[in-house]
């Protein structure tokens, strides 16, 4: 589907207008929106906005890295939506030229809806408007970078869910969360990281130098970005601690029943000894036909376990 409206010199919003209407001199700048667009639809990139075969590949081939490329008369960025409920990313495209703003997607974009729902209201703003499809394009990739906070304050809550639950559950079910987690850290910091990147690029670019406006809107994208990169090193370094406390937990779990079962072992391996003296059953020893024979070796026995247990509790080996 292709959408298109129009803002008139007059501040006053046309939606639904015909693609071959985007250039009437009755409108100050147009934004034409490719939602979920057909291999015809999309042809229109070429044939009616003629614009460079690289940037169409772009567009058409997903799922590019976040980037900015700098043509004649316009300018290509490459950005990604986060789906808050897979946390899967969506390309979005944006030509923005100096009279028409030009989004591409694959997906129906909640964000982008709501940008465009939003102009009818705020276009008689003139001062909002005064930058023409550099504002709206602004709105969208802010709109964009908006949708990242709830998926990574969604994590750290979980994160913090599980910091209290540690001690009621085992360690097997921790790890699993813990590891979870850190998978889906990974999915946002692929996301979030190359747009901070992007945004980084624009800021120190050659072509917004000495433009106060358009820089300090970029700047506050780029802040945004800045701290949810923070957010998620944050967190990844959390679950990286958690991890580590919980194998160690476990190791030393392992440990203590190791030492249990050595005591155990340790104790019976003499006394295992005695009875396999006097189980070989040979004719002539000493102490088979003494009468009080079986009472002295148990008690022997006895005598024998008392005092290793005594000795392992003086070494400290049951702390």
């Amino acid at each position: 589907m292709i959408r298109a409206m129009g803002i008139t010199h007059d501040h006053k919003v046309e939606t639904g207008i015909p693609l071959e209407s985007i250039g009437d001199s009755k409108y100050g700048w147009s934004w034409v929106d490719f939602n979920e667009a057909s291999e015809e639809e999309a042809e229109q990139l070429d044939r009616f906005f003629h614009f460079h075969p690289l940037a169409i590949e772009d567009c058409l081939h997903v799922l590019q890295r976040p980037k900015v490329d700098y043509y004649e008369g316009y300018e290509f960025l490459v950005l990604h939506a986060l789906d808050p409920e897979t946390l899967n990313t969506e390309e979005v495209n944006l030509f923005i030229g100096d009279k028409v703003l030009v989004s591409f997607h694959q997906r129906a974009l909640k964000e982008i809806d709501d940008v465009w729902n939003s102009l009818a209201g705020r276009a008689q703003n003139r001062k909002a408007w005064a930058r023409g499809p550099f504002v709206a394009a602004y709105m969208v990739i802010d709109a964009l970078v908006d949708q990242y906070f709830p998926c990574v304050y969604a994590v750290e809550d979980e994160l913090d869910e599980l910091e209290k639950q540690g001690s009621r559950e085992s360690v097997e079910v921790l790890m699993n969360q813990v590891f979870d987690l850190r998978s889906r850290l990974l999915k946002l910091r692929r996301t979030i990281v190359p747009m901070r990147d992007l945004m980084y690029r624009i800021l120190n670019s050659q072509h917004i130098q000495g433009e106060k406006e358009p820089r300090a809107y970029f700047a506050d994208i780029h802040d945004h970005l800045l701290k949810l990169a923070e957010m998620i090193e944050t967190d990844r370094e959390m679950t990286a601690d958690l991890r580590d406390s919980y194998i160690s937990l476990n190791s030393n779990r392992m440990n203590g029943i190791m030492k249990t079962l050595t005591v155990i072992t340790t104790v019976f391996m003499p006394l295992t000894l005695i009875a396999g003296i006097y189980g070989m059953n040979f004719a002539y020893m000493p102490e088979l036909e003494w009468r009080y024979g079986y009472f002295a070796v148990l008690g022997l026995m006895g005598l024998l376990s008392i005092w290793m247990i005594l000795a392992f509790l003086k070494r400290g080996w049951f702390k």
